[in-house]
């Protein structure tokens, strides 16, 4: 006797996001960049994950920066931005020559 356990299976709900009014001219242009058996809502699907995945790296980013500042203001020490450019023109430098 065998027995399936659908216990993994569980039925994910789903929400929608709210109606977008465009003008007709961005839904062409978006309708015009769409690629072979794409969907608009899958487009817009698509657009929106990204954005918010840019959005969350973004405020990493600044997160990381504002600790980095606080962190140098409280121990005084600091790199001056011409120290690091030329170590930045460095790396870059060898990175060209590989």
């Amino acid at each position: 006797m065998h027995r399936i356990c659908n216990a993994f299976w569980q039925i994910v709900k789903t929400t929608s996001i709210p109606p977008l009014r465009v003008s007709p001219e961005l839904r062409k242009q978006a309708e015009a960049v769409l690629e072979d058996g794409e969907t608009l809502s899958g487009f817009v699907l698509e657009a929106l994950n990204k954005n918010i995945e840019h959005r969350r790296a973004r405020q990493e980013f600044i997160a990381r920066g504002l600790a980095s500042a606080a962190r140098a203001k409280k121990s005084g020490k600091y790199v001056s931005a011409d120290v690091v450019l030329k170590k930045l023109a460095r790396k870059l430098s060898r990175a060209k020559q590989r």
